[in-house]
């Protein structure tokens, strides 16, 4: 039994070191910039800077599989699977365009421009510029998964509706936390609106 006690203390240990390394790790993370222009009970209007993406195009439409797929792809050019074996930066949140064929998106650090870039070793991977755009965008917890996703969509689009707010059919799903974050995750759903 005492055993069994130690090997349980070291677990608990080494999973709240591992939480508070991921916490303390989000922090240094640079993000997708954005202002709030007006905040309603379920969602809030956002205006977002232009900004520069790596992005995959998958052939999945799920978010189950395109999430693993598109993800180990965009980290293995990050973590060095390009021309220059150069590391770059990890940003936050991860998005994922919500259309029939999913495409998925890093955030390119600012440091950084398109021409400056390392080129990928894969072909699949291009340089997207984003340009600015103001969106509207609901937020939910816990871990994302394709039904989630599908009911806040249909809530934003519901609250879009009841405001009045014309909205393109351009959604994106934004993903903030690494998948052995457990606390505090954070998902939204966004909707460019029209101009």
């Amino acid at each position: 039994m005492k055993t069994f006690l130690i090997i349980l203390g070291i677990i608990v240990l080494v999973f709240v070191i591992s939480q508070l390394f991921a916490l303390s790790g989000q922090r240094n993370i640079e993000t997708y910039p954005y202002t709030v222009n007006k905040k309603y009970e379920t969602f809030e209007i956002r205006s977002y800077e232009a900004s520069l993406f790596t992005s995959v195009q998958l052939t999945d439409n799920t978010y189950k599989d395109a999430s693993k797929k598109g993800f180990s792809i965009l980290a293995g050019y990050i973590f060095g699977g390009n021309e220059r074996n150069e590391k770059i930066a990890m940003t936050s949140p991860v998005a994922m365009s919500l259309e029939d064929s999913i495409t998925m998106m890093f955030l390119v650090p600012k440091k950084f421009k398109k021409e400056s870039l390392p080129q990928p070793n894969q072909s699949e991977i291009k340089f997207q510029e984003v340009p600015a755009k103001t969106v509207c965008a609901i937020t939910f917890g816990g871990w994302a998964n394709d039904q989630k996703i599908e009911k806040y969509k249909q809530e934003l689009i519901a609250a879009l509706d009841a405001e009045g707010i014309r909205h393109t059919n351009r959604f994106y799903f934004l993903g903030y936390n690494p998948p052995f974050e457990f606390f505090n995750r954070k998902n939204e759903i966004i909707v460019e609106l029209e101009n």
